[in-house]
């Protein structure tokens, strides 16, 4: 949950020298202390003094992980690259695939939870690629460190003892507990705490496993949003056009009925009249000058899953492009687009090509790209900062700026 496409993490990483010379970095003696005193809030709360030795045995402070938390993406990088990344041709047809593969499944889920297939296998594709990339940071260590320092160490505690609980039932085997720098784990990335409450046995098999079965992992992820108030049948939102000039209300929360947006001009992107069951909020996620939409309960439900509009959005028009619906009508006011993944990969290898090593084309912009790419930027006379654009691109393929 609080983590979204792991790769995306690696936007970040370039940053992260400039807060680790800032955020304190305690000393083994104080991290120990501070394990002591997890510990008897642990065994407060059930668990043995066995389960907690055997998984935080030898664990150490990583200071990786508080760099990280204070690096994520969906809060840092201008929404055109994120959504360029996570919804884009491979991962619409990947979705394709793995709503044929799993339809009996999702007809299950369905029915159980009144969640549509297409928002279920939506969050699985933006939340771990569709099991592809679901972490691989062992969670008792990344959560050990969030409990002892940087923000919210009470809430990290919390999801320690979870993960702790988890372990002591028999869930998920033990080397299957890796995950995010924040403690999420499985297909669909839970929080231990989360998984507690609404993980489920999709399966029959008498356990509940996110992480070995994919089942239990999409009737998990459609049990939260129908916790989370997921409306059955009902839209998240769509598209709109507004007059131009607009500079009236707007925001998820700012709910209003749909005769109200109408009233200040708004129609949906085809021209056609505003239509819907109950209010609505108008989200403008780059300002007036680009897209714009209505957003219903269910967009506040995908929200739920990961507080961040923009996350909730990717969720949301990775869930159309499966309908078969198309890419968003109006532009995004940039005048250098973002790039899919694919076209990534293309910048490494052109790179690679020109003599600035990236190592193995993967799609992730980390700091090695990043270096390579101020590189050539300087060897060729651009300006601006080293970022994975339309313009670096299209710079690569005509072999000169």
């Amino acid at each position: 949950m609080h983590t979204v496409m792991k790769t995306l993490t690696l936007l970040a990483c370039a940053a992260t020298s400039a807060f680790a010379q800032t955020t304190p970095v305690i000393s083994p003696a104080q991290f120990q202390a501070c394990i002591d005193r997890v510990r008897a809030q642990a065994q407060a709360g059930g668990i043995t003094a066995a389960t907690f030795e055997r998984a935080l045995a030898g664990v150490e402070h990583d200071q990786s992980v508080i760099d990280l938390s204070n690096n994520q993406p969906e809060f840092r990088i201008p929404i055109w690259d994120y959504l360029a990344m996570l919804v884009d041709e491979e991962r619409v047809a990947d979705g394709n695939a793995r709503l044929k593969e799993w339809d009996a499944t999702l007809a299950q889920a369905e029915q159980r939870y009144g969640v549509d297939r297409h928002t279920i296998v939506a969050v699985w594709g933006v939340e771990s690629d569709y099991g592809k990339a679901i972490g691989k940071r062992p969670l008792v260590h990344s959560l050990a460190t969030l409990s002892c320092s940087g923000r919210r160490q009470a809430f990290f505690r919390g999801e320690l003892i979870a993960t702790l609980q988890i372990l002591q039932n028999g869930d998920i085997r033990p080397e299957g507990l890796v995950g995010s720098w924040a403690g999420a784990f499985g297909h669909t990335q839970f929080m231990p705490s989360t998984f507690q409450r609404l993980a489920v046995d999709m399966d029959g098999d008498g356990r509940r496993d996110i992480v070995d079965s994919v089942p239990d992992a999409l009737g998990s992820t459609a049990n939260f949003l129908r916790r989370a108030g997921w409306v059955s049948g009902a839209p998240w939102g769509y598209e709109v056009r507004l007059p131009a000039g607009y500079a009236g209300e707007s925001g998820r929360k700012q709910k209003q009925p749909l005769a109200a947006w109408a009233a200040r001009g708004i129609t949906r992107i085809d021209g056609s009249a505003l239509a819907g069951a109950g209010n609505a909020g108008l989200l403008l996620p780059a300002g007036p000058r680009g897209p714009a939409f209505l957003v219903f309960r269910n967009f506040d439900a995908m929200y739920s899953y990961n507080a961040a509009e923009s996350y909730a959005l990717a969720i949301a028009h990775l869930a159309d492009r499966l309908r078969g619906g198309g890419a968003f009508v109006t532009a995004w006011p940039t005048d250098d687009r973002g790039l899919s993944r694919a076209e990534r990969r293309e910048v490494q290898r052109l790179l690679n090509e020109r003599g600035f090593d990236v190592g193995t084309p993967d799609g992730l912009i980390g700091p090695r790209t990043q270096a390579a790419i101020k590189a050539f930027q300087e060897k060729n006379g651009l300006t601006g900062p080293p970022r994975a654009g339309g313009k670096l691109l299209e710079a690569l393929r005509r072999g000169k700026p």
